[in-house]
């Protein structure tokens, strides 16, 4: 299974929650997660998906995100 990784400024279980719908919309559940003890705070997305829809989805509730190149 393929997975990519993202560079975020999601920081706290507050924050996840905020994300988890729409992650869980464009995504799905169960297929991302984020590493908050991580100072990159990053966002693994175990499943093909569109790193633009990832970017849009993520910026449109108020959040950063990079992907990690090789990741």
């Amino acid at each position: 299974m393929a997975t990519t990784k993202y560079k975020t400024n999601i920081k706290c279980a507050s924050c996840i929650a905020k994300v988890t719908p729409y992650l869980d919309k464009a995504i799905g559940i169960g297929k991302w997660e984020v590493d908050i003890t991580d100072p990159s705070r990053v966002l693994t997305v175990s499943e093909p998906s569109s790193e633009k829809e990832i970017n849009e989805v993520l910026r449109n509730v108020g959040y950063q995100v990079e992907k990690i190149q090789g990741g």
